[in-house]
């Protein structure tokens, strides 16, 4: 017992040991409309002594950062913030500001933190809507819409022909032989197996609970079926124009319209003549004969 007692005040004379203080938020969840102040409360207990003080920020993509390092702002929050004992204010967020922020206290050997995530209350832009202008018959087909600056982030209500489309369209007259699904977090209203009773005028609305909600301009989505007639028809268009160009080689061929590629490889070489010569009769002296190979 006694090697035990020694041990544990060696470690704390050698700050190798650690305990675990607490360190609590009264508000772990603010949210505040964007522009406007607020605080993030962090309080600890007096077990920490005069304690060193830490705060993280994490981004709705993950990267990660200090706001507050050794008691004092970072260059970036330099004029944004005010540190005091128990948490921090910010002046104004920008929705830059949205995410997770970590509390993290240490000091007499002991350590703590709290997390807390701030919403900057942004409302929901005029979201961008991909719809296709024609799709084929029992084909997949997936409409999208997507809202980038509202937050927190918008869900997503899909309109066909004016008329709100249901979550389960099984469960209402006007849809029950639709084969289509929503997913209202994400914006997609997907179709399985596309039919042409499915044709119509589509638009996506977007709404957070901040501001008035938002829609796209609707766009008509014709069903049609597979044009088989047009594709044989193009295949048969391709084959004869084969054809006619093959024709038109042979023909040119024979005509002699196209070079024949000569089997010959002839050379004519000139050899020195024999020196067979006589005098004719007006007195020149001519070659009687060559050769010729």
């Amino acid at each position: 017992m006694l090697f035990v007692v020694v041990l544990t005040l060696c470690l704390q004379a050698t700050g190798t040991f650690s305990q675990t203080f607490s360190v609590t938020t009264s508000d772990p969840n603010p949210s505040v409309p964007e522009n406007s102040g607020v605080q993030l409360k962090c309080a600890y207990s007096s077990d920490f002594g005069t304690p060193r003080v830490e705060w993280k920020f994490k981004n709705m993509q993950g990267s990660q950062g200090y706001v507050v390092y050794d008691n004092k702002p970072t260059e970036k929050y330099v004029g944004r913030i005010d540190v005091y004992n128990g948490g921090l204010t910010f002046n104004k967020v920008t929705r830059q500001d949205n995410g997770d922020y970590s509390c993290e206290v240490s000091g007499n050997n002991g350590y703590g933190e709290v997390q807390i995530k701030l919403t900057v209350q942004v409302p929901p832009s005029v979201p961008m809507c991909g719809i296709p202008s024609t799709v084929t018959t029992g084909t997949r087909v997936v409409l999208t819409c997507l809202d980038k600056d509202g937050s927190p982030p918008s869900t997503y209500k899909w309109y066909k022909n004016g008329t709100p489309m249901p979550e389960d369209p099984s469960k209402f007259n006007n849809f029950k032989n639709s084969t289509y699904s929503i997913h209202p977090q994400i914006g997609h209203l997907t179709f399985a197996n596309v039919a042409k009773l499915d044709s119509g005028d589509y638009y996506c609305t977007a709404t957070n609970g901040i501001g008035s909600p938002q829609s796209c301009a609707s766009m008509r989505m014709e069903v049609k079926d597979l044009n088989t007639g047009g594709i044989v028809a193009g295949v048969l268009i391709a084959l004869l124009a084969v054809a006619l160009l093959i024709f038109g080689l042979w023909f040119a061929r024979r005509k002699g319209y196209l070079p024949r590629k000569s089997t010959q490889n002839n050379k004519l070489v000139y050899a020195q003549p024999a020196a067979n010569y006589h005098d004719d009769a007006d007195g020149e002296f001519k070659q009687k004969s060559s050769f010729v190979v």
